[in-house]
């Protein structure tokens, strides 16, 4: 009983000491994975029981971002909401829909990251986190344009420029590998 009035009292300390940016970027952490929840699940499934359930699986990285198995728990709900909806409930493949999605991921795992490191009562000049959000946002965009334009080569020449284009998405996959480990090395 005493462990537990210590722990009451450790949650009501932080929450007095909780400062706007990690705030805020938890905010946007619930706000984004529950947007990717929105993109993917047919609407009787956000009005029924299961909408608590993926407000809950929502919430976690909020709640808990160093815990990596949070933000996992995210991607996987969304990838097996979208293998749902597309192959047993039919819905159309669109580009713009998968396009937001990856982004939305992207921005959660990056923002994740952040409020990981920030301690709920550090002092953060908004300038880092526009920083690292529009750093960020960059990745992502790139990621969108170069994955259209694979697309559109992919779609120019039939059977074979499949191949080709699997063959160019390994060799950037290579690329963005090296790029990283020659990145952390330094």
């Amino acid at each position: 009983m005493i462990a537990l009035a210590e722990r009451a009292a450790a949650l009501l300390t932080a929450l007095r000491r909780l400062t706007l940016v990690p705030l805020l970027l938890r905010t946007a952490l619930f706000v984004l994975a529950f947007t990717t929840f929105l993109l993917v699940f047919p609407g009787w499934a956000l009005a029924g029981g299961y909408g608590l359930l993926l407000v809950a699986v929502a919430l976690l990285p909020a709640l808990t971002p160093r815990r990596g198995w949070t933000a996992t728990l995210v991607v996987l709900t969304v990838v097996g909401g979208w293998i749902l909806a597309t192959s047993w409930y039919d819905e159309p493949v669109v580009l713009w829909r998968l396009l937001t999605l990856a982004v939305l991921l992207y921005l959660h795992h990056s923002l994740t990251a952040l409020a990981a490191v920030l301690p709920h009562d550090a002092v953060v000049p908004p300038e880092v986190v526009l920083r690292w959000l529009l750093r960020s946002l960059g990745v992502a965009l790139a990621g969108a344009v170069a994955g259209i334009l694979l697309l559109f080569l992919a779609n120019l020449g039939g059977e074979r420029t499949y191949f080709a284009a699997a063959l160019l998405g390994l060799a950037t996959a290579v690329g963005v590998a090296a790029l990283l480990a020659r990145l952390h090395r330094r």
